[in-house]
């Protein structure tokens, strides 16, 4: 393994080339070699002349950016790095400094704007790398770093992470923030690749580019995590990720704990570390072998780097002081400082520290008023001053969540909050201003900035909407455990959802029975939430459509309905209700206690719209996997009883056994038929699990979900008009029907359901010759793009939601039940038929979770004993 002291020698900038021909950098578009890349930055760097001159880059995370940074550090030409897409904040420093030289990317290119050709700025020897302290403020103090500070800082995390020449890393951060550029120079450092990208977590073309790209490595800010949580990182399939590292501000050390074990399961590690602009970006580094017992710490000092702890005045806390070649030379704040050599040798870091008896540092707080949000250091002052130039009176605090401003007067507290995240460079939920008559004051006058602070959970926020309260701790728990029982899972976390849990239409009844009666309703779309966000229920004053403090609307009452009626009846999803009423329809026919056709057509249609609103989020890996697993929870439950049937009768044949009837069994309807519904709906299951596993399909699927359910009506066209002989007995085409159910889940406008619409009166008629069955195929159809809730008796809820929950049991097993109790009465055999169908329901679901959990305990087994090897 390649040491510190031998990699901090001669800039990594300047020895590209030696790498020769290994992979350096690839982009959607093209992929480098080092030689390649080095020639690029050879181009670029003679384009920048002679004479060493002030070069400002807006960087982004794009090939000519990279390039153009490379280029000014291999020539010895200082670089101000601007942030991406220019703005106020960029024109502010352009404006302090007066750079020689402006370098912007345009079309693919890096372009510049000469403006000098000799530099009028006395430029020291030494400097080479210009960098903000607070994020993209536009503030006019600079961090001033020389080429060795960057190249020891670049050696010191090449050597903790041990990185490799087969490493590749995606550049989740902007090359603009001084985390991101770490990642950048450690990696061309070592001859690793990177796979250079703006694209965020959340995005599902980020997973295909980590899997194509083999990634090993990503960087992340506490805020980070939080999308990696809401797009169900624990479940996503990433065999090359070696490591995860992560800055930018404290994660708490639960999320430590969590990520640490998830990725002993999975096979990386997890890097916390610590570090400021000032020192080039890293201080310090925790072992992932001492994380999950230490996560508060920030763990030891870089190589070659050294803490002490200096007391503190009036304080019984220590400052942490760092020393170490990576500390910047010090600070420029006009530009004459860009004379000025070094002014410092060690770095104050206005943290409080403490250091444990094993050696691992530890932040317990600052000195000053900066707090870190994703990632970027805000300098609470600033903010104030920036709210002044707008002419606006505010006193600001903050946290590592969100920055909190009390404004003094009448503003438009929404456009000002808008500017003002712009002008910080951050998102605009971490920006919470609250109009106060008057800034509170401490008794000596100054600002009371714990109660600027407390503002956040007792005022309104600028929508004049009231501020989020927090959530009862008691209801989510009720949540997680309710899910966890559902589900059959063990650790459910805050953030994570029904859908990334698992959760199907099979699971989906029974969990949100549950969820209302312990939280007294549900918001529309819950299955997709947080936990965190199923609060409980609103408050008695609160009325429908209103919304509570929770975030969540407050469900409707029918209209006009008097107080009695919303005593009897309550909303109930239409979905669940249509389930429970088709498999009483289905069992009643086919015993005769009454007919009623084509209630089975209508749960395909229901079928549908559930695999359109639980199967297509995540990621393609992900997706396929949950697929998979509810198309077992139908075959296995269904073979069980199937195997029963024929070999105890005399009815079905090894075609039913294996679900292939509807291809290799007898043409037309026969006993062998009975089956039908859930032979044909687990072909189309299949069949679209391994179409949407298609790359391409799936992009599809994702930029338009509602036309792809269509294109599965148009599928069907062609045997719909007889231009061709279906093969499946006796039902006609059903494709269409799952087509339309997903196109009504995927409908969010107005002409979109109106277009459903159209398509099923114009194919729904041709079908069947029986008008009534057809009447009854269409109401349900329509009924479920255009009502989302039906109102049922409340006495009713719980045996609709077993029905509901139970209608794939009871179908496969009433053909066995009824039989036996048809001769006495037939009232009796539809009774006999649901009440058995929920009991297997109840067995097969604790049957077959106990062997999920079974499997998962051997696949973590199995793959410690790997690591261990």
């Amino acid at each position: 393994m390649t040491t510190y002291t031998e990699l901090a020698g001669v800039s990594f900038a300047a020895q590209l080339a030696r790498f020769g021909d290994r992979t350096a950098v690839s982009t959607n578009k093209e992929t480098l070699s080092y030689r390649e890349l080095a020639h690029r930055v050879d181009d670029v760097a003679r384009s920048f002349g002679p004479r060493r001159r002030l070069v400002a880059l807006e960087a982004e995370n794009t090939l000519p950016s990279l390039v153009a940074y490379l280029a000014a550090l291999q020539s010895g030409n200082p670089l101000l790095i601007l942030p991406a897409g220019g703005g106020s904040a960029g024109e502010a420093l352009v404006a302090a400094y007066d750079p020689d030289v402006v370098v912007r990317a345009s079309d693919g290119e890096a372009v510049l704007d000469v403006r000098r050709e000799q530099s009028h700025h006395d430029l020291h020897p030494e400097l080479a790398l210009l960098l903000s302290t607070s994020g993209s403020t536009g503030s006019p103090k600079l961090v001033r770093l020389s080429a060795d500070s960057i190249q020891a800082n670049a050696a010191a995390i090449a050597q903790y992470l041990q990185l490799r020449p087969s490493d590749t890393a995606a550049t989740t951060l902007p090359l603009s923030y001084c985390y991101g550029m770490s990642v950048v120079n450690s990696h061309l450092l070592a001859g690793a690749s990177l796979a250079l990208t703006d694209l965020s977590v959340v995005d599902p073309c980020f997973w295909e580019l980590v899997r194509t790209e083999n990634v090993t490595s990503f960087a992340a800010v506490p805020y980070t995590f939080d999308l990696l949580d809401r797009v169900g990182f624990a479940d996503k399939d990433v065999p090359s990720l070696r490591y995860i590292t992560q800055a930018g501000g404290r994660l708490a050390p639960d999320r430590v704990r969590s990520y640490v074990e998830l990725g002993r399961r999975q096979g990386w590690d997890l890097f916390v570390m610590y570090g400021q602009t000032e020192a080039t970006a890293r201080m310090a580094y925790l072992p992932p072998d001492q994380a999950a017992e230490n996560p508060h710490a920030i763990g030891v000092p870089v190589p070659g780097g050294s803490f002490r702890l200096e007391p503190v005045p009036g304080l019984d806390a220590c400052e942490l002081v760092y020393t170490g070649p990576n500390v910047m030379l010090g600070y420029a704040e006009r530009p004459e400082d860009l004379a000025l050599g070094r002014v410092i040798t060690e770095l104050h870091t206005g943290d409080l520290a403490r250091r444990s008896p094993d050696g691992l540092y530890e932040i317990v707080g600052r000195r000053s008023r900066f707090v870190k949000i994703v990632g970027l250091r805000v300098d609470l002052g600033q903010v104030e001053r920036i709210l002044a130039d707008l002419g606006v009176t505010a006193a600001a605090a903050g946290s590592d969540q969100a920055v909190v401003a009390a404004v003094e007067g009448d503003h438009d507290l929404s456009l000002i909050a808008k500017t003002l995240a712009q002008d910080l460079g951050l998102p605009r939920a971490a920006v919470e201003l609250f109009a106060a008559e008057a800034i509170p004051r401490l008794a000596n006058g100054k600002p009371d900035y714990p109660a600027v602070a407390a503002l956040a959970g007792e005022k309104e926020d600028d929508g004049g909407r009231p501020a989020a309260a927090p959530h009862s701790e008691a209801g989510t728990a009720d949540v997680r455990r309710i899910l966890s029982e559902v589900l059959e899972q063990d650790d459910v976390g805050n953030t994570d959802t029904f859908v990334s849990l698992g959760g199907d239409s099979l699971s989906y009844v029974a969990a949100s029975i549950r969820l209302e009666q312990a939280l007294g309703y549900l918001p529309r779309g819950w299955h997709l939430m947080p936990v965190c966000e199923l609060s409980p229920s609103p408050a008695p004053h609160e009325t429908p459509g209103q919304v509570p403090p929770s975030g969540n609307p407050v469900p409707e009452t029918p209209r006009g309905a008097s107080g009695w009626r919303r005593k009897v009846l309550a909303p109930m999803e239409t979905g669940i209700v249509l389930r429970a009423v088709a498999i009483i329809c289905i069992v009643s026919t086919h015993i005769g206690f009454f007919h009623w056709q084509g209630t089975a057509h209508v749960l395909m249609a229901v079928a549908g719209y559930n695999f359109a609103r639980f199967q297509l989020s995540g990621t393609r890996i992900a997706r396929l996997r949950r697929q998979l697993r509810s198309v077992a929870r139908i075959v296995v439950p269904s073979v069980a009883v199937i195997s029963l049937a024929f070999a105890v009768t005399d009815k079905y044949s090894w075609h039913n056994v294996f679900l292939l009837n509807p291809l290799l069994g007898p043409e037309g309807w026969t006993d062998h038929s009975r089956f039908w519904f859930v032979e044909i709906l687990v072909h189309i299951l299949i069949g679209l699990a391994a179409v949407l596993a298609i790359p391409a399909v799936d992009r599809a699927v994702r930029r338009w979900p509602w036309a792809f359910g269509l294109a599965l009506v148009a599928i069907d066209v062609p045997l719909l008009f007889g231009l061709v002989e279906s093969r499946y007995p006796g039902q006609g085409p059903v494709l269409w029907l799952f087509g339309l159910g997903w196109a009504a889940a995927a409908s969010r406008t107005l002409w979109q359901k109106a277009a459903v619409t159209a398509v099923a009166l114009l194919v729904t008629p041709t079908c069947f010759d029986n008008p009534y069955r057809t009447g009854t195929i269409l109401a349900g159809c329509l009924i479920l793009l255009w009502v989302p809730t039906l109102h049922v008796p409340r006495g009713l809820h719980r045996i609709t939601a077993l029905l509901a929950s139970a209608s794939l049991h009871v179908y496969v097993t009433h053909w066995l039940v009824y039989p036996l109790v048809d001769p006495v009465d037939k009232g009796l055999a539809v009774l006999a038929s649901l009440a058995c169908g929920v009991l297997y329901w109840v067995l097969a679901t604790r049957a077959m979770g106990f062997g999920e959990r079974w499997m998962k305990r051997r696949r973590l087994e199995a793959r410690a004993t790997r690591s261990s090897v």
